[in-house]
């Protein structure tokens, strides 16, 4: 496995070709083992990867803190080579349940200097907005992140889960080096407008998701019991009919990935990569074994003929529910 650099835009920092999601380390995915996820950021710092994702809401600020320990336990050389992604904005209440966004100029600038203190560092690599606030305009939420560039505790500015009116009006208001966003074999709902937009104004691509939350890595099968809290016990995609569909289409990728000697998840993982160099896919392991298989998709190549065999197994718009309860999607733009 070679780990190769891809660029966050026109203005962002270069980074390693895969990226970690550590949110599931610390919340929505059932219990996590905190040494296994530790030793799943050094695994991922040894191997060459240097975007960490989080959000300063992931267990309400325990993702951000595993983050900051694991870097100070981390040898220096691999702690300097890491860049942090932060997304703020979303409420929570004690009980967990959530209570909308905030993209105040105030509310801004209040998020980032408790993440700087939880992550324990001087500045905050990419900083972006979770979901867009319904009643604050994004040239004010950017502005605010703008004078946190300035001040040198942020180093670019990112988005979110944002149309493509949104996107340019961000972009005119200050730089912006990224835009993470859901995007799988699955989810290919910003290849319409998102990804043009982003393309012609040189913004990157953050891809969360490429594996679906489990569901297109080969691992999740029908019967599966998900404990309390577990974000895929609400997700359509993961409930009775729309399940057994979506596993079916597993297994015509499943038929691909044997015949090309590599597993669902890698050629998953490398379909994305495959969908330009301005994309950068978040892989969300939680432990070293599922890092390495992720790590894995940087050595598999697709030929046309694979990528033809792959639209047939999995057609854009092919899985059978909505990515996020209708709740949560009111909140997407895109």
């Amino acid at each position: 496995m070679t780990m190769r650099t891809r660029t966050l835009g026109t203005t962002g920092p270069q980074v390693s070709a895969l990226g970690l999601g550590c949110m599931g380390m610390s919340a929505l995915y059932g219990e996590a083992d905190r040494a296994e996820s530790i030793a799943t950021i050094h695994a991922a710092l040894e191997a060459g990867v240097t975007l960490l994702d989080t959000g300063d809401f992931y267990g309400m600020g325990h993702n951000e803190m595993l983050i900051g320990e694991a870097l100070r336990a981390a040898p220096a050389a691999r702690r300097e080579q890491a860049l942090v992604s932060v997304k703020f904005g979303a409420l929570r209440d004690p009980d967990g349940g959530w209570s909308g966004y905030d993209g105040r100029p105030a509310a801004v600038k209040n998020f980032a200097a408790y993440s700087l203190q939880r992550l324990g560092v001087d500045h905050i690599d990419v900083y972006r907005i979770a979901r867009l606030d319904p009643d604050v305009p994004i040239e004010e939420t950017v502005g605010a992140i703008a004078e946190l560039v300035e001040k040198g505790y942020v180093r670019h500015i990112g988005l979110s889960e944002v149309g493509a009116e949104t996107i340019r009006r961000a972009a005119a208001t200050a730089p912006v080096s990224d835009l993470q966003i859901e995007y799988s074999l699955i989810s290919r709902g910003i290849e319409d407008e998102i990804l043009p937009t982003t393309r012609e104004l040189g913004i990157g691509i953050t891809a969360y998701g490429v594996l679906s939350r489990g569901l297109i890595s080969g691992h999740f099968t029908a019967d599966r019991q998900l404990g309390a809290g577990d974000f895929r016990a609400m997700s359509p995609r993961f409930q009775g009919d729309n399940l057994r569909h979506n596993l079916n289409l597993v297994e015509a990728l499943r038929k691909i990935a044997e015949q090309k000697g590599v597993s669902v998840a890698q050629i998953a993982v490398a379909w994305v990569l495959g969908r330009g160099e301005d994309i950068v896919p978040l892989v969300g392991a939680r432990r070293r074994d599922r890092l390495t298989e992720a790590l894995g998709a940087l050595d598999v190549t697709l030929d046309a003929a694979d990528l033809a065999a792959i639209e047939e197994a999995v057609p854009p718009g092919a899985a059978a529910g909505d990515r996020y309860p209708a709740a949560q999607m009111a909140h997407l733009e895109s």
